[in-house]
């Protein structure tokens, strides 16, 4: 591949602000399936909101037992199935989230990390974790779009884990989604600079 390549240079084209690099094992994913330009951008994007909640977390939550890692794969890979469910790319869908799931473990990817392609669409489903829920966040507001129900849902778990008031979690947790918020138009252009 060559730096002239769409798919690589939406895998390390810094953005502006510089986006993180996916983990090396979802990078190698995408370039075994030749994803889509956009969908690699897509998951870049998520990726490193999901990882600004993991450190956001790991600041004020040092106590939640949360599987780091795991967030950050599932983020850099939720979407995964669009690959294959390429309509999806551009319009609604569901297709993708089971393909997505079987499409990782086809690929060796272990049932713990491959669940987030199946899951985080569906943060309502009965054992969802916190790790689920922060890749359907991550997912949500990369973009700037706040789901109420969502936010309850890992208010309830912060709130759980650190036995402060729900109110005092929620004020917390809307100050840092306003401003990730605040860089969602610079994401969405860097998505929209790649082709689908």
């Amino acid at each position: 591949m060559t730096s002239r390549d769409p798919l690589h240079r939406a895998l390390h084209d810094p953005g502006d602000p510089p986006l993180r690099p996916l983990p090396d094992r979802a990078a190698e994913l995408l370039r075994a399936l030749d994803a889509p330009p956009r969908l690699a951008a897509h998951l870049r994007a998520v990726h490193d909101v999901a990882y600004g909640l993991v450190e956001w977390l790991a600041r004020q939550h040092p106590q939640l037992p949360l599987d780091r890692e795991a967030v950050l794969f599932g983020a850099a890979t939720h979407d995964i199935g669009k690959s294959v469910h390429t309509a999806e790319l551009s319009g609604p869908g569901s297709a993708h989230e089971a393909a997505g799931r079987e499409l990782l473990l086809a690929h060796g990817v272990a049932p713990h990390l491959a669940r987030f392609a199946a899951t985080h669409a569906s943060w309502t489903a009965p054992a969802v974790t916190i790790e689920d829920l922060l890749v359907s966040l991550a997912d949500k507001a990369w973009k700037n779009k706040r789901v109420p129900e969502l936010e309850d849902l890992v208010v309830g778990a912060l709130a759980e884990a650190s036995g402060r008031t729900a109110w005092e979690e929620f004020l917390d947790l809307d100050d840092l989604l306003t401003d990730v918020g605040e860089g969602a138009e610079e994401r969405l252009a860097f998505q929209g600079a790649y082709p689908v």
